[in-house]
């Protein structure tokens, strides 16, 4: 069973800086995409940034040019440095580990694996 436990949320005035950590229970990397997502109470919740299959890196159209997602395989992390922080960035953080290859056998791994989520406010 994988574990994903998120950290460095906290409270940060407009324009500033967080950076997110998610530390893996296990070396999933090679089976598993590493993502982030976001989630406002009584929203759905959204894609931030994510690693895809050809190891390409993925942002939503909100990050322009301000969250760079990046993981470290030694340590089984994967962090999101976030800068430029607005009042709109204010959510819950994800992290997310979506399994990477289609699986045809009767047990598969669990298609997506989530932490518990990490709370990212932005106010003045």
């Amino acid at each position: 069973q994988v574990q994903l436990v998120e950290s460095g949320g906290g409270l940060v005035q407009p324009g500033g800086s967080l950076r997110l950590s998610c530390a893996a229970s296990g070396s999933i990397f090679s089976r598993y995409n590493m993502g982030w997502y976001r989630q406002v109470q009584g929203k759905q919740r959204e894609l931030v940034a994510k690693f895809t299959s050809s190891d390409i890196t993925y942002y939503a159209s909100f990050v322009q040019g301000r969250f760079t997602i990046s993981r470290d395989v030694a340590k089984n992390t994967v962090s999101l440095q976030i800068n430029s922080l607005k009042v709109e960035d204010t959510a819950t953080y994800y992290c997310n580990a979506h399994r990477g290859y289609d699986c045809f056998t009767p047990v598969c791994p669990p298609l997506d694996y989530w932490g518990q989520g990490t709370q990212v406010t932005v106010s003045s």
